[in-house]
Formats: structure tokens, C-alpha cells, sequence
């Protein structure tokens, strides 16, 4: 029966009684009233249209809370992941292009990939490479660069594309003069709605009444006001100069994206044939993609320009005998009476402008479920996309115990992160087949399925069975949703992740975490919006201040403090124990990679008691000892013999002694040299060197 539910782990749920379904039933319906509007503001996020969100709110949940070892953990679309799987494909393709929703599909298959194999072999243990300053540092700056990606929906401006996320930032605080006061004032209405009813009544689900309300009030007074006209009906000069410059870097970009993905698609089928000519053309193909991503770099700022620059241009419609025609604002002819609308521009698209006098809303929804459809895999990008795969594994698997373990403290659940990781893998694999993006646990859900009493995963079933309800029967009434209650959504959710005190915590134990925080959070925003070589560079950081204090570990020359035990000299200001018995402290494995430091502190001893006979290392904390640090013993142990002073040790562990039996060392230094404790050690070295007992003879351990 234990090996079954190993391989099935959903059979735990069983049997259920009737108050437990009724209980899942209830938090399913629950979740599902925060799940709908959540998934399509996140998939908005990851440049995605909004339908892919309910996609990644189907399949997926099913799949986790099957096969997931927490009973009230909600899997879904997240935050994170979402700006993550944006971020990582931005460079390769257009947000809501048909290559980009590609892309996001075979990053979900890459991320479940990863997640699996973590879990089968159960490696759940490499998330210790994030410590937790590094998490806190990036989850800070993530949060930052998620929520202020959301102002330019919320005042209703464009918001610019380019490699650089803080120069976009700039551009939009830049435009706020030209904020939409209409979609500022329903950004702002879905606030108020939302934490007004959190305080006035809790159990109310402010989000989607919020969705609702606002929707409502969008259709009604005809929010969105869109019109599409031919570049012939817009009789201004400037205007068209400006959108054919615009079209045309627009189409640039695209070629140039282009061009890159088949360069490097080349170079990787070059690599693979594995000869020397074939490596070289590979090279040059990878240096012509870094021309070209330069290149687009720069003609993706020109690009965002001149969209500011015509989203800046006010236009007014005047009726004329060949139709609806636009004029910068107070220059229509006299003669043809104005609208008296301000119009703007939207989009161009195969010569049709579209302008707009309203505010952007969420727009057609497909109706239907997601067909199953093998993902499309670009091998030539897959390495390009591998290390953002791999920070989002693990990012996600982090997130997603973190939030389960959480849970458990309330409800005693055992939580096993290998089989939670088989579980998220498995999600993200069988969701990519049904059109899902990244998905992994969401805090925000989860705790509202704990909170409405969820027992098993029953609840996310019947969550996603709602979204499936959604998909097929209501998805055009969200038509007249506005954007930017989407982005107040998104931008409550993510602020609340935002925490200091761990840092200012972290400062408190260990300064140097602390600053390796604070390097992850600053270089996650300057390297927006590629944000996984943030936490990278925080990992390497933290791996590299580990090797370093690996290198140098705590040593000191030791003496007795007032209270009898023993302390080191420098710091406590103590008096040696003598000058002929020198006590050494080494609180470090003898390896490679200290061992150069072990030999610095003995010769440093001898040198600050140049009458000293012996040296006591003090060895209880010496866990390891590789062939590098066993030949260094040895040759210090001559060294000193040859100088007249004898090397003792105390305390070493059996796995550390054996190696030395095995070696011969322990022959060759004396198993008189060789001491079980650090008091008897000195009790019969005091007594030999510093009383009569002759210096000859020795006590074994």
C-alpha cells in the first residue's frame, strides 16, 4: 500500500467522508473566485494574452494536486514565474506573438523537465544554494520590478520594451503627464472595492467582485471606444510620418529577431557536428547574433520613441463626405464639426491604424478548452533558455515548499519536497500539452484554500473544473474588463511579498549575507529584465563568500579564560598557558582548500613562542582531512621536528584517525602525539615541558 501511494499519492485522500467533500467543495469555489482573475492578470505578465492564463489554470492544477505531496497547496500561474517566462523569452521573440506563446509553452516543458528529474532523484536539497538573504534580496527586487511594470496599464501609457527594464521605468514616469484619467479612476475604484471589503467583510471575495463591478460599469459606458481607420483618413502630416517610422522599426525588430533565433539555431546545429571548421563558422554565427541583438537593442529604444511620441498626439474625428476623418487636436478645417474626443493611438496593423478615445480592456477571450497539442521545441534556443529554466525550477520549487511548509504548521501535514517536486514537474509537462505556461504554487491561493478549510486536493479539482466552466461559457463577458484593474491585482499581490526586516535580521547574524542581499537586490533591478541573472550572480556570490570563509576557517592560538575554559588569546586579551606548550584551535576539515592556512597558523604560533617544544592542535573540530591536507600535516610535522618542537594532537575523530592509521602518519608521528581530549592533552604536555618530567616520554591516547 505504501509503494501504491508513492506512485499514486491522491490515493491518501481516501476514504472521504462527507464533510470533507463538502469542506473541498467549498474552498474550491472559493479559490476559483480568486484563481480567474488572478490567472489572466498574470498571464498579461508573462506577455501572454489573457487566455493562456486560464490554460495554465486547468490541466496543470489537476496534474499538482494529484501528484503533489500537499493537500492545500494551489498550483497555478504566479507572479514570479510569470515576469520570469517574460523576461526570459523577450530577447528571442514579441510579447503576444505566435513565436512567443511558442516559446512560453516549451519553457513550461523545460521547467517541469527540470523540477522532475529533481524530484525522482531526489535532489530537493540543491534549493540550500539559496540562502535566504539572496531569496529575500530577489524577491524584494522581483516584487519591485513586477508591481512597477503595472503603472503604465494603471495611468494608461505606453509602457517601452527594451533591454534595459529601469530606462523603460524613467520613460513611463516621463509620460504621466499624459495619464488616462478614466482607467486611472477605475485602477483606483478596484482598489477601494478591494481593501474596503477585506475590512468591512472579510469572507467576500473583493477580487472578483472588484472584476465584476468594474466590468459592469466598463460595458456600460462604453469604456474601451475603439476605432479602426485607414493612414488615408488621418489628414496630419506629422502624425504619419511618425506611425510609418513607427511600422517600419517595428517590422525591423521582428526581422532582427528573426535573424538571430536562425543564427543561432545554425550554430547549434554546427556544434553539434563536433569538428574543428564547424566550431569556427559556430563562432561567427554567435558573434553575428551579438551584432544583431546590439543592433535591435538599439532600434528597439528608436522603436519605444516613437510610441511615446505618438501616443503623445492628440487626434479629434470630424464627419466628411468620404467618412470619419482625424485632424491634430483644434486643427479641424472649418466647415466640418469636431467630435470633440481625444483620440489616440492603439496599434497599426497591415496599414489600419486603430485609435482610441477610452481606455484599454481585456478584449475578445477565445471561447473553449485549450486542444492537446505537443509542444513546439526550438532546440536552438534551448541552451540560450536553459539557465532561466533552471532558476525557474528552482525559484518555483522554493516557492512552492516554502508555502506548503507553511501550511503544514497549521495542519501537521508531512510534506515531502522530492515528491512536491515530481508533482510541480509533472504539472508544467502536462500542462505544456494543453497550451499552459509556467505554473507553480501560489501563497496568495493556497492560503485561501487553508483558510476556507480545504482537506485534500479535491479543492484545486474542483477549482480548475470552474475554469474549465469560465473557458466554455462566460469568456466573452469579460470583454470589457479594464487593464488596469488587471495591473491593480497584480501589483496588490506582488507588494505584499516585499519584506525588510529579514535583511535587517540577517545584518544582525552575519553582515556579509546581508550585503550579498542587498548586491542580489540592486543587480536584480539594474539587470531587469532579464532577473534570473540577478539571483545567479546572488548565488555565485554566496557559493564564493563560502569557499572564501572554507578557506580561511577560525584558528586561533588559545589560552584559559577566568572561568577556566579555553579562549583565544587576541580576542579575550589572555595570558599563555606557557611559553614551551603552545595550545592551536582549528575550527576547519584539513583539505585543498585550507590546508595553506593550517600550515600559516602553526608556523605563526611558533613564531609568536620561539621557545616553545610543543604545539597542541586542538582537533575536535576537524571533520575531514583529503590527501592535500594529510601530505601538509606530514610536512609541517618535519618542519617542526627539524626546528626542535614537537607536534601534538587532541580530540581528532575516528573517520579523521583512521585516514592517518591508514597513511602511515600516526606511526610516523607516535601514538604518544596523539591525545583523546584537549585537557588531558594539556595536563601531561604542562607537566612534561613545563615541569620535571622528562621531555622524552610521552602518554597515548
Amino acid at each position: 500500500m505504501n509503494r501504491l501511494h508513492a506512485f499514486l499519492p491522491f490515493l491518501r485522500w481516501f476514504p472521504m467522508s462527507r464533510d470533507s467533500i463538502r469542506a473541498d467543495l467549498l474552498a474550491g469555489i472559493t479559490v476559483a473566485l480568486v484563481l480567474v482573475p488572478q490567472s489572466m492578470a498574470y498571464a498579461q505578465l508573462a506577455g501572454l494574452p489573457v487566455v493562456y492564463g486560464l490554460y495554465a489554470s486547468f490541466v496543470p492544477v489537476i496534474v499538482a494536486s494529484l501528484w503533489g505531496s500537499s493537500s492545500q497547496l494551489h498550483t497555478g500561474p504566479v507572479a514570479m514565474l510569470s515576469l520570469m517566462s517574460a523576461a526570459a523569452l523577450i530577447p528571442f521573440a514579441t510579447p503576444g506573438s505566435p513565436d512567443f506563446i511558442t516559446l512560453s509553452i516549451m519553457l513550461a516543458l523545460m521547467v517541469g523537465v527540470l523540477r522532475l528529474a529533481l524530484g525522482l532523484f531526489k535532489l530537493g536539497a540543491i534549493v540550500n544554494l539559496l540562502s535566504s538573504p539572496v531569496i529575500v534580496g530577489f524577491t524584494n527586487a522581483a516584487a519591485l520590478i513586477i508591481g512597477l511594470s503595472q503603472l503604465s496599464k494603471i495611468i494608461g501609457v505606453p509602457f517601452p520594451r527594451s533591454d534595459f527594464y529601469l530606462e523603460d521605468l524613467w520613460n513611463v514616469l516621463a509620460q504621466i503627464g499624459a495619464t488616462h484619467w478614466p482607467t486611472l479612476a477605475f485602477a483606483i475604484g478596484a482598489y477601494v472595492l478591494i481593501v474596503g471589503l477585506k475590512r468591512v467583510w472579510p469572507a467576500a471575495p473583493g477580487v472578483l467582485v472588484a472584476v465584476l463591478a468594474t466590468t459592469a460599469l466598463s460595458a456600460a459606458i462604453g469604456f474601451e471606444q475603439k476605432v479602426e481607420v485607414e493612414k488615408g483618413r488621418i489628414h496630419a502630416p506629422k502624425v504619419i510620418e511618425t506611425l510609418e517610422a513607427y511600422a517600419e522599426t517595428s517590422a525591423l525588430v521582428d526581422t532582427l529577431t528573426q535573424r538571430i533565433s536562425e543564427a543561432n539555431r545554425e550554430a547549434s546545429r554546427l556544434e553539434d557536428l563536433g569538428d574543428l571548421a564547424s566550431y569556427g563558422k559556430a563562432s561567427e554565427l554567435h558573434a553575428k547574433a551579438d551584432l544583431l541583438s546590439h543592433e535591435r537593442g538599439l532600434d528597439k529604444a528608436r522603436n519605444s520613441a516613437l510610441r511615446i511620441e505618438l501616443h503623445r498626439m492628440r487626434l479629434e474625428g470630424a464627419e466628411t463626405p468620404q467618412g470619419l476623418s482625424f485632424y491634430l487636436k483644434g486643427e479641424v478645417p472649418p466647415g466640418l464639426e469636431g467630435d470633440g474626443r481625444s483620440w489616440r493611438f492603439s496599434s497599426v496593423n497591415n496599414g489600419a491604424v486603430t485609435l482610441s478615445s477610452g481606455g484599454a480592456v481585456v478584449g475578445d477571450i477565445p471561447t473553449g478548452l485549450p486542444e492537446f497539442a505537443v509542444p513546439h521545441i526550438e532546440w536552438s534556443l534551448l541552451l540560450a533558455l536553459l539557465p532561466a529554466a533552471i532558476v525557474m525550477a528552482l525559484i518555483g520549487f522554493m516557492e512552492a515548499t516554502s508555502i506548503s511548509k507553511a501550511i503544514a504548521t497549521t495542519t501537521g501535514e508531512r510534506i515531502n519536497a522530492s515528491k512536491e517536486l515530481v508533482g510541480q514537474g509533472l504539472a508544467n509537462i502536462a500542462g505544456s500539452f494543453f497550451g499552459s505556461y509556467t505554473v507553480s504554487g501560489s501563497f496568495s491561493r493556497s492560503a485561501v484554500a487553508a483558510k476556507s478549510g480545504a482537506k485534500t486536493g479535491l479543492f484545486a479539482i474542483i477549482s480548475a473544473l470552474a475554469v474549465v466552466l469560465v473557458l466554455l461559457f462566460f469568456t466573452s463577458y469579460l470583454y470589457a474588463l479594464p487593464q488596469s484593474v488587471l495591473a491593480v491585482i497584480v501589483m496588490m499581490a506582488v507588494f505584499g511579498l516585499i519584506r525588510v526586516s529579514p535583511l535587517v535580521h540577517a545584518w544582525k547574524v552575519d553582515r556579509t549575507d546581508s550585503i550579498i542581499g542587498i548586491i542580489t537586490f540592486f543587480a536584480t533591478l539594474a539587470m531587469a529584465p532579464a532577473i534570473a541573472n540577478g539571483i545567479l550572480l546572488g548565488i555565485g556570490i554566496t557559493l564564493l563568500a563560502y569557499l572564501i570563509r572554507g578557506m580561511k576557517p577560525r584558528a586561533e592560538i588559545v589560552a584559559r579564560k577566568p572561568d577556566g575554559t579555553l579562549g583565544g588569546i587576541r580576542a579575550h586579551k589572555l595570558q599563555p598557558v606557557s611559553e614551551t606548550v603552545v595550545p592551536v584551535r582549528f575550527d576547519g576539515s584539513l583539505t585543498f582548500s585550507n590546508i595553506a592556512y593550517f600550515e600559516d597558523i602553526v608556523l605563526e604560533a611558533l613564531a609568536d613562542f620561539p621557545k616553545a617544544k610543543a604545539i597542541l592542535i586542538i582537533g575536535s573540530s576537524i571533520n575531514e582531512l583529503d590527501a592535500s591536507g594529510e601530505e601538509k600535516v606530514r610536512e609541517v610535522g618535519k618542519q617542526l621536528r627539524d626546528a626542535g618542537v614537537q607536534i601534538y594532537f587532541s580530540g581528532l575523530k575516528h573517520q579523521v584517525l583512521s585516514i592517518m592509521q591508514r597513511t602511515g602518519l600516526y606511526d610516523e608521528c607516535g601514538a604518544e602525539h596523539f591525545y583523546p581530549n584537549k585537557e588531558k592533552a594539556l595536563e601531561a604536555l604542562l607537566a612534561r615541558y613545563d615541569g620535571d618530567e622528562p621531555a622524552a616520554e610521552g602518554r597515548t591516547a
